[in-house]
Parts: C-alpha cells; structure tokens; sequence
C-alpha cells in the first residue's frame, strides 16, 4: 500500500487549493478514506473522510469550505479547499486504515 498527497503550497486568505491523494496496492472504491492535518506541537487533525459508499464527513472546522472526492479510475482522492484562513496553515496527510501518506504542506499567510 501506498499513499502520495500532492498540491500543497502557499496561498493567500481566501485562496482554494486542490490536494491530491494518489493509492496505489489497493482500490479505494472499497475503502473509507480519510484527511487530516497537523501542525508542529499539535496532535493529528480529522479533516474529512469519504467511506466506501459516497457518503461524506467533516469536522465544524472546516464544513462548508472543504470538499473530499474521489476519482476511481485514477486511484485517488481529492481535497478541495476553498476561503483558506490562516489557522488552516498545517501538513494534510492522506490515510487509509492504518496507511498514511508522508503528507503535504499547505500555508496559508499573506
């Protein structure tokens, strides 16, 4: 099993990014997959999960703002983040039952 997230970067307050989450070892048609973050000193962060069904979740943090998707031909998920604020400011790690990948930083500062 692996797990590669890309699109991370800067962006201003306000901005949207798109993060990549491409799986390789496994279908995640069948899976729930998940995101989450983490900044230096904090503990690992739920961002947003889809199970194996379609069906969606998200933390009060970031409802409304942030959509989790996934492609099945293409082996990945997708997180897209849209009206960023500051304090979304963090590494996003996709994962996967006990798989992580080594994760994406996405800043978020003027």
């Amino acid at each position: 099993v692996q797990l590669v997230e890309s699109g991370g970067g800067m962006v201003q307050p306000g901005g949207s990014l798109r993060l990549s989450c491409a799986a390789s070892g496994f279908t995640i048609s069948s899976y729930d997959m998940s995101w989450f973050r983490q900044t230096p000193g904090k503990e690992r962060e739920f961002v947003a999960s889809i199970r194996w069904n379609g069906n969606t979740i998200y933390p009060n943090s970031v409802k409304g703002r942030f959509t989790i998707s996934r492609d099945n031909a293409k082996n990945t998920v997708y997180l897209q983040m849209n009206s960023l604020k500051p304090e979304d400011t963090a590494v996003y790690y996709c994962n996967y039952n006990v798989y992580w990948g080594k994760g994406t930083l996405v800043t978020v500062s003027s």
